[in-house]
């Protein structure tokens, strides 16, 4: 209940007490400091100015553009004129020389490098990891494992192209059977040569399976994956006969991949980035430690 009472004097500050008070609790009637109100003041007057100077309001169309004129958007746009504008000479050599050359030339090499990792970064880090290091499903660029080959030729076609990208007619494709869910082997079969894959790489397999799943591999995997599981770049099959899997190496997974497989894709990044940018990227994959 609110209670109404006389100015008293608070015997501590010596400041009056407001006559309402809240369940005996009053309240002090003690103003502002000075330097506080001034201060207060100014910052209204600085808020009404940054309202008529810079822009500050939406409109129904737009935004109220302010006295000065000055934009962010505009400010960046014109920092990054300044950049392509300060690059124009490197890029201009880059677009004319072969990779050879950007390799022999130390600072073409590192003008390259440094775009390809920034590139890297914007287009390929969110499937092959921001150090390339890929994922399950996603490759490992840092290795040697290249399904059509590391030199610079196969890697700038496979990045223009894609693989099994639908949008571009000279697209990369490798396409693994389903031997098990179209019926091709039966599950003891599959069981066999996941044993005879594992074996390859010096995995951990049953031996009696593996030596059953020899003919089995003969006859239905060999044709894509070469006779001891080296890989045939030509048809894009992998290599089995080391320890670097897409999908997990264990007997559970290989037989899963026989069995119903997955195909990644990747987009074909010619329209996408120019001709130059590609090179840069090219040349940066190439450098990671597994190029050819």
């Amino acid at each position: 209940m609110t209670e109404h009472r006389k100015y008293e004097i608070d015997p501590v500050t010596g400041s009056p007490i407001h006559p309402h008070s809240w369940d005996g609790i009053g309240e002090l009637e003690t103003p502002p400091p000075r330097w506080w109100v001034l201060v207060y003041l100014v910052c209204i007057v600085f808020a009404l100015g940054w309202w008529v100077a810079y822009p500050a309001w939406p409109t129904i169309s737009g935004y109220t553009k302010g006295l000065l004129g000055f934009s962010t958007r505009a400010d960046v746009a014109e920092q990054i004129a300044a950049a392509k504008a300060a690059q124009a000479p490197l890029n201009d050599r880059l677009a004319k020389a072969d990779y050879t050359a950007i390799a022999a030339d130390p600072e073409l090499s590192a003008f390259a490098l440094a775009g390809g990792k920034a590139l890297f970064g914007e287009n390929c880090a969110q499937c092959h990891g921001s150090g390339a290091a890929g994922n399950v499903g996603y490759p490992n660029l840092l290795d040697d494992d290249w399904l059509w080959g590391g030199d610079f030729a196969t890697l700038q076609a496979t990045l223009e192209h894609g693989i099994r990208a639908t949008t571009d007619a000279d697209t990369r494709q490798s396409l693994m059977p389903a031997f098990g869910k179209d019926g091709m082997l039966t599950r003891a079969q599959v069981d066999d040569v996941a044993a005879y894959v594992l074996s390859l790489s010096g995995g951990a397999a049953d031996a009696a399976a593996a030596e059953r799943g020899t003919q089995v591999f003969a006859d239905n995997c060999a044709s894509c994956h070469g006779d001891k599981g080296v890989g045939l770049r030509d048809t894009g099959g992998p290599r089995l006969d080391d320890a670097i899997w897409l999908y997990h190496g264990d007997v559970k997974s290989v037989a899963a991949q026989i069995w119903n497989p997955r195909h990644g894709v990747m987009p074909a990044w010619a329209g996408r980035l120019d001709p130059l940018a590609i090179k840069k990227l090219v040349y940066y994959v190439h450098s990671l430690g597994g190029g050819e």
